[in-house]
């Protein structure tokens, strides 16, 4: 059961009353009379074949309120993509999935190349990006919410709670970031969140000092979960990282775009697991290793555009400060899991504080070795503005693949 607190300068929306999901959905379908709603799903092929996506699926197929489902796929040839279409078949949602690794889209996304307003590397942010191209380009929805695809716990209440607070007509907001309690299985989850990014913004303000943009990322109850849903106009002027530092790079463009009234978070689930990445301590292009190593390059960078000048000595200070912090979070975490009867393992904790400790360094150095690196997607608006017929492009790429390689 959540409490009514309000901690920093982001509305929090809390899961007080257990409302029933019938009631919110009926709201919800009332809702989309006025505003079409939308779902994004950026998945990998393989996770058509794992554990949480049928389950997503199921629940999906019996939700009364989405005008449109937007899938991208990742990582399928062609004989994958048919298996996709035919797995998402059962949607009875109007629903389209983008074939990221297919002939037509590759086409568009070269000729963006030539003027570098496509993004540079694969991953989860140039898929979610192509799939808010789309959603301009459809323009059938004015409200889309956006989740992961590795939820092994999901139930339709999470999308319903996540979309609620863009798709009411009398509420002001603009963006919602969900949150929820990363506990499964007798243990706490979320390591990078709880060791590294709470830690590392304590330790920021304690070197920098007061910066507002801190305040305002510390405000957030859980700043990397992947759900967040938006009003669509959000998408024009978005500029976001195409790596790990996806999530940090959304809630900084919404800082820079929006006031902070216009922004919220809202409590979307009591249980939540899903896909844990191995830390990866030998190698910092995988696991936990290069997402940390990405989240704090991503920080560092916004931080660059706020006026922060670093130096080596900067990032020493900051390494030492964070790493004195994140060591009494581990025993904080340690006291919490205790009374709620659950396991934590200090010495792993620890090991991964160690290991961040470092990857702030490696952050640090690379930030300084590469000043004219220009790391974040163009937005929807330069797109347009370059090629003034690339949502036409993609929109009818999209309906070709799926006229051509659907399974009859």
């Amino acid at each position: 059961m959540g409490d009514f607190y309000q901690n920093g300068i982001v509305t929090t929306l809390h899961n007080l009353s257990r409302r029933p999901l019938e009631d919110i959905e009926r709201e919800l379908v009332a809702f989309s009379q006025r505003r079409p709603l939308a779902l994004v799903l950026p998945c990998l092929y393989s996770e058509l074949q794992g554990e949480a996506m049928p389950r997503i699926l199921e629940h999906l197929c019996k939700v009364p309120y989405l005008e449109e489902i937007i899938i991208g796929l990742d990582r399928a040839d062609e004989g994958q993509y048919r298996e996709a279409l035919h797995f998402f078949s059962a949607l009875p949602q109007r629903h389209r999935v983008l074939w990221n690794d297919g002939p037509r889209l590759r086409a568009i996304d070269a000729e963006l190349k030539q003027e570098s307003l496509s993004p540079r590397e694969p991953g989860k942010g140039r898929n979610v990006w192509f799939c808010l191209g789309y959603v301009l380009a459809s323009g059938a929805c004015e409200s889309v919410a956006l989740h992961d695809c590795d939820i092994v716990t999901y139930d339709r209440e999470l999308l319903a709670r996540l979309i609620y607070p863009v798709a009411n007509p009398n509420f002001n907001y603009e963006f919602c970031k969900g949150y929820y309690a990363r506990v499964a299985n007798g243990k706490i989850n979320g390591r990078v969140s709880r060791l590294l990014v709470t830690p590392l913004l304590r330790a920021l303000k304690k070197v920098l000092g007061h910066l507002d943009f801190l305040d305002y990322l510390d405000s957030y109850r859980y700043p990397l979960a992947g759900e967040f849903s938006f009003r669509k106009d959000v998408i024009n002027d978005i500029r976001i990282p195409s790596d790990w530092g996806l999530e940090i790079g959304v809630l900084s463009e919404m800082k820079r775009n929006y006031s902070t009234n216009r922004l919220c978070q809202v409590d979307i689930a009591d249980v939540y697991d899903h896909k844990h990445q191995d830390l990866s301590a030998d190698n910092d292009d995988a696991g936990l290793s290069k997402m940390s190593i990405d989240i704090t390059k991503a920080l560092f960078r916004k931080l660059a555009t706020q006026g922060i000048v670093f130096n080596q000595e900067t990032f020493r200070t900051i390494k030492a400060c964070y790493f004195r912090i994140a060591l009494d979070f581990v025993e904080t975490y340690r006291n919490d899991a205790e009374i709620n009867g659950l396991a934590l393992d200090v010495h792993h904790e620890e090991q991964a504080v160690e290991l961040f400790a470092k990857n702030i360094m490696k952050a640090g150095e690379y930030f300084l070795e590469h000043p004219m690196e220009a790391p974040f997607i163009p937005s929807w608006n330069r797109v347009i503005s370059a090629f003034p017929s690339v949502l036409t492009q993609l929109y009818d790429a999209v309906d070709a693949d799926m006229r051509e390689y659907a399974v009859l």
